[in-house]
């Protein structure tokens, strides 16, 4: 007489390989949703970044110890996006 075990392993072989299938693509597509999530979200993050307009602003120095002589505290950060004191360079 056969030990119970076996007696499962032979029942459940022939859903072994659709279970293994269906797992692998799952993972795959996990992956895939991940990546492009990723992707999504660092490119939104970068439109975002690019709004920042101190760089063109004539009061931007690109000094470290001083990047705006009229807001400091706020210049190269999200804040700075709608900065009324904004002045395009000539």
């Amino acid at each position: 007489m056969l030990p119970l075990w076996s007696y499962l392993v032979h029942f459940l072989q022939p859903f072994l390989a659709p279970i293994g299938f269906i797992m692998a693509w799952g993972m795959i597509i996990a992956l895939g949703w991940t990546l492009f999530s990723a992707m999504r979200d660092a490119t939104n993050r970068a439109k975002q970044m690019h709004q920042i307009p101190c760089t063109n602003c004539q009061f931007f120095t690109n000094d470290y110890r001083l990047k705006c002589t009229i807001k400091p505290a706020i210049a190269n950060t999200e804040q700075a996006i709608d900065c009324s004191d904004y002045s395009p360079l000539w």
